[in-house]
């Protein structure tokens, strides 16, 4: 899948069913319907993405994952990221957090936090590589199966050396859609 098909943008309460449908292949403890709606809808801090990919038989574009986050004044909290299984390891997932991170330096943020399970080599790789380091360790944080977290700060925030966009397209809501390799 070439990187520039990747469309990312931001999320309506009319896609909770699909990102609920995501978040419980993606996750051994996922959220709940109600978790995820409450975000998608009443919390003022909240943001989804949501990055659409050409199907690769039909060619129309799928829901291929979603990304929530908080922006809270001055800091990035980088909630859930889920890719389907077919569309990993093809830039989905660093598309999303270049775009919340964007974001994020767009209205002011200045740093980024995230927890990730330690035994999470992709997600860990994904965030190293974007820059963020390791903070500290949350012994027992996640359940189902029990495991640590490993915490993870990025300061100051920034986009960093993947994100070289050659093009970008300004979209409807001020989210910015970028073209290009991430």
């Amino acid at each position: 899948m070439a990187p520039d098909s990747v469309t990312i943008e931001p999320a309506t309460a009319d896609a909770l069913d699909e990102v609920w449908a995501i978040e419980q292949t993606c996750f051994s403890a996922p959220w709940t319907r109600k978790m995820l709606e409450a975000e998608l809808s009443g919390n003022p801090f909240a943001n989804f993405l949501l990055a659409k990919c050409p199907d690769p038989l039909s060619g129309s574009l799928v829901l291929a994952g979603y990304f929530c986050f908080w922006i809270l004044f001055e800091e990035v909290r980088l909630m859930n990221l889920a890719v389907l299984p077919p569309f990993r390891r093809q830039g989905v997932a660093t598309r999303l957090v270049c775009s919340a991170l964007r974001t994020g330096l767009e209205r002011g943020a200045n740093r980024a936090m995230l927890e990730v399970r330690v035994s999470n080599q992709g997600a860990l790789t994904l965030y190293d590589r974007l820059g963020f380091r390791r903070m500290a360790t949350r012994t027992r944080y996640y359940a189902n199966p029990e495991e640590d977290a490993a915490l993870m700060e990025m300061a100051p925030l920034k986009l960093g050396t993947l994100f070289k966009p050659p093009g970008e397209i300004h979209e409807p809501g001020g989210m910015t859609t970028v073209h290009g390799r991430v």
